[in-house]
């Protein structure tokens, strides 16, 4: 095991992987920005380094800076949370030609299956079922609109090197096709330095479930079961449960093992997600691979008991898994919601501010993740990302009424500082959410009430 590990992130993601490292007996380096220079990781830290201002360009995805942190400080590896550089090849590459070990997958696994279409063909020679669509990325609008013609509308057209909900335009009809496709490009190419983009069947009535895996580099995996995280607001996830509800025994243990075997097959190591849109008659497609730890890997930590960050770390330190799949065991239900420092009534605009008032839930079976204090100056760089509200119970209901319960006790308050959790509520009291039919078109419906309506109904969600 690692004596040190700098820890390459920040807020919430940067203190639950310091929490690991100190149950381990690892020593841990946090690097930060100007911006995050009275955070809690940093506090918390056996050491911290200043590595740049604000801007995250200048620090958190400064891969020269990170390393010369690691390096000046003796880490040995490097854990990169999720978002920034998490899923970035090259800076894995640079830290292994810096003897530094990057906790995730080998470079050349993530940097194939960062791009989607590489991934797609990977996964379908692995067996793995795709949406319709075209399996490599298009060249031209031509090729588009020959795509589209034969799989049908409402069609999809996505960034190769697409993440984060960015890089995917819905389209409609024909018509629609030959702007949305040069915008698009435009789009990813502004936003990934890459234009590359493929077309997909459109699935609007759909599921978004993953499954959880764990592979070490000695050719053993095994997963973690499924969530469900169709709860989304522009392709955002902002509720997640374990394991996905509303589903079949058999379609789950369908979807776990299609997953654990397009991964094996990739050589993938580490912790992963696999990615799929299920549909009304629970046909599953392959959407992705996320080649990181998840925002919403609590709720699988809390079903299944096994810390998801230490396994990493062990894997990364080039142990043999300590897990069997028969050792795996998943109780009860776990859900999962963000709290994120946004307006709903104002599209989900950012409210950045000081914390005046912070006072996180307690209660039985219910974990809070976030790097939040009285105090605290919520700055407009970042991720909007504040807290992460997580219960466990037996069953589903029981479940979403402690996460309700928990959520009207979060007191949070500062000047222009507005939260998702009014909007998060009404998810937990909707009729659809609550008997598990929901589908990703939930945060729409609840925003955008149907025509016809009645008016109270409208008044509630408006």
């Amino acid at each position: 095991m690692f004596d040190k590990v700098l820890i390459a992130n920040r807020g919430e993601i940067a203190l639950r992987v310091l929490r690991a490292c100190r149950e381990l007996g690892i020593a841990t380096v946090v690097v930060y920005s100007s911006a995050d220079a009275d955070s809690t990781a940093v506090r918390l830290a056996d050491e911290a380094v200043r590595i740049g201002p604000a801007a995250s360009r200048r620090s958190y995805l400064n891969p020269a800076a990170i390393v010369e942190a690691a390096r000046s400080t003796g880490a040995q590896a490097v854990h990169p949370g999720y978002g920034f550089l998490s899923e970035d090849a090259d800076f894995a590459e640079i830290c292994a030609q810096n003897g530094l070990t990057f906790v995730g997958p080998p470079p050349q696994v993530m940097a194939a299956l960062s791009d989607k279409a590489t991934a797609r063909a990977l996964m379908r020679r692995a067996g793995l079922p795709l949406p319709p669509g075209s399996v490599q990325t298009v060249a031209t609008v031509e090729e588009a609109v020959e795509v589209a013609a034969g799989i049908g509308y409402p069609v999809m057209v996505k960034a190769a090197a697409g993440g984060g909900g960015r890089g995917m335009t819905v389209v409609a009809s024909a018509a629609d096709l030959p702007r949305a496709y040069v915008r698009t490009r435009a789009a990813a190419q502004a936003a990934f330095g890459d234009d590359r983009v493929y077309v997909e069947r459109y699935l609007s009535e759909a599921r978004h479930v993953e499954v959880q895996v764990l592979c070490d580099s000695h050719g053993n995996g095994v997963h973690l079961g499924t969530r469900d995280c169709s709860v989304q607001r522009r392709h955002q996830k902002l509720v997640e449960e374990a394991p996905a509800p509303g589903l079949s025994e058999r379609t789950r243990a369908a979807m776990a093992a299609a997953a654990l075997r397009g991964v094996l097959d990739v050589g993938f190591t580490g912790a992963g997600t696999v990615e799929f849109l299920v549909d009304e008659a629970e046909d599953f497609h392959f959407l992705e691979i996320n080649s990181r730890i998840q925002v919403e890997h609590p709720v699988t930590e809390m079903v299944t008991g096994i810390d998801l960050v230490h396994e990493q770390l062990h894997v990364a330190a080039g142990e043999p898994l300590r897990l069997r799949q028969a050792d795996v065991r998943l109780t009860g239900v776990s859900v999962e919601c963000r709290v994120n420092v946004e307006d709903p009534d104002r599209d989900f605009a950012p409210t950045p501010g000081r914390l005046e008032r912070f006072h996180p839930p307690g209660g039985p079976f219910t974990r809070v993740d976030t790097h939040g204090h009285p105090g605290y100056l919520i700055g407009p760089h970042y991720d909007s990302l504040l807290a992460k509200v997580v219960v466990w119970a037996p069953d589903r209901d029981l479940a979403l009424n402690r996460l309700a319960r928990a959520l009207g006790e979060f007191d949070i308050a500062g000047p222009g500082v507005r939260t998702t959790i009014p909007f998060v509520a009404r998810v937990l009291d909707d009729a659809t959410f609550r008997a598990a039919r929901h589908t990703t078109g939930l945060v729409d419906r609840l925003l955008c009430p149907p025509a016809g309506a009645p008016a109270a109904v409208a008044a509630a969600v408006a």
